[in-house]
């Protein structure tokens, strides 16, 4: 048995961007997570860390995301880790690992899209 399981809460770092495959919607924008800075038992100051996730969400998931979902928003995710490689034009090769969402929570207030 084996388990591809991401859980993240955090804040949204761009309005997603909405495509279309065929008749699908597919979301797409990036998530801050952020670890709190501390202090270590020799006293020396680790600072804060900021990592940034892709975020992937299709059909429905995608419908909200262009309704509700903007810069800021912060969200609660779960999904699963997709890496996929391409290459470019000018054959460099290029590899980007994506959370492909399965739920997603808005944990602020929405403002929906006019």
């Amino acid at each position: 048995m084996s388990v591809n399981k991401v859980i993240l809460i955090g804040n949204v770092g761009q309005d997603p961007a909405i495509r279309y495959v065929g008749n699908r919607p597919v979301a797409e924008f990036s998530l801050a997570t952020t670890e709190r800075g501390y202090v270590n038992k020799e006293g020396a100051q680790v600072p804060e860390r900021t990592e940034w996730h892709r975020i992937v969400m299709w059909d429905n998931n995608a419908t909200l995301a262009e309704k509700y979902i903007r810069k800021g928003s912060r969200l609660y995710v779960e999904g699963k880790l997709r890496t996929r490689m391409w290459e470019d034009r000018t054959a460099v090769k290029h590899t980007v690992t994506e959370v492909y969402a399965d739920t997603v929570e808005l944990l602020n207030r929405p403002v929906p899209n006019k």
